[in-house]
């Protein structure tokens, strides 16, 4: 394998940039947020979100799982939030409404997985990858579970491409994650009905908001104020309410339904104008 030294930039928990290399937290930015309704229930909390609550949160993650480093655990089962990407993906893998997903690890890039318990240990504990180099202990593991690492050599983030290679590799109903709305467009040219979901939308212009409202079935809110004011008014279900994920589609709307009817617990379902706004939001709203 060739490229940079080990290194990984994420931006994560109020869009901090954060680097690690071989395995220590190097450099953790400013938060462009000060507080998350999601942060505060990790499990390393992250309340107010300053740089250094930050950096004991990735470290505590390094220890606890090996994130960005070769003990990297890949597979979990359990349901970090109710309606997150992964856990939507994951119900969506085990109903059989996907046979894979395209998503992206640190230390293997853009992933193609097709088992729920792949996607939910690689992407329920990460989001905001931004730049990764290869792990070979990383894309063993993913490769021992059955993923596919489309660009194994450079552990490159290239979405489009990982759905090329899906459907190369003979998946024909494919969700896939985007952070740009530039990838969403060029999926759908590439698969028409593949299922995309918007992730990192936070601090995201007016123009992207509207892009990815007309182009995904799924956009993340995060802490948005765009995605709700254009996404949120053209949705036809809103799920959740401090971090609100807006279904764009009817297969959309009827992933998360299905999703609610098999889940255990109490739900409240009514009618409402969306966006439907909760007691507690990030803050302040970018």
């Amino acid at each position: 394998m060739t490229g940079d030294p080990d290194i990984h930039v994420i931006e994560a928990i109020g869009r901090c940039r954060i680097v690690v290399r071989d395995g220590v937290v190097l450099e953790v930015g400013p938060p462009i947020i000060r507080e998350c309704p999601l942060a505060r229930r990790f499990a390393r909390p992250v309340h107010p979100i300053t740089p250094e609550a930050v950096k004991e949160n990735i470290e505590h993650r390094i220890r606890s799982f090996g994130m960005c480093s070769a003990e990297r655990q890949v597979l979990s089962s359990g349901e970090y939030v109710g309606f997150g990407a992964s856990e939507l993906i994951s119900y969506g893998l085990s109903s059989h409404r996907f046979d894979a997903a395209v998503i992206a690890c640190e230390g293997a890039g853009t992933v193609i997985a097709s088992t729920p318990e792949l996607v939910q240990g690689i992407g329920g504990r990460m989001s905001g990858l931004v730049r990764t180099s290869p792990i070979p202990g990383v894309i063993a593991s993913i490769e021992l579970n059955g993923g596919i690492i489309p660009f194994r050599d450079t552990a490159a983030l290239d979405q489009p491409g990982g759905v090329r290679v899906a459907c190369a590799s003979g998946y024909e109903k494919i969700a896939v994650t985007v952070v740009l709305p530039s990838d969403a467009r060029e999926v759908r040219d590439i698969c028409p009905n593949a299922f995309i979901i918007a992730v990192h939308t936070t601090g995201i212009s007016t123009e992207d908001a509207a892009s990815y409202a007309g182009t995904c079935d799924i956009v993340t809110a995060c802490a948005s104020r765009a995605v709700r004011e254009v996404a949120g008014p053209r949705a036809l279900i809103q799920a959740g309410s401090s971090i609100p994920v807006f279904a764009m589609t009817p297969e959309a709307k009827r992933l998360i339904l299905e999703k609610v009817g098999e889940a255990g617990g109490q739900f409240l379902v009514t009618g409402a104008r969306l966006p439907f706004t909760g007691d507690t939001l990030p803050g302040p709203l970018v």
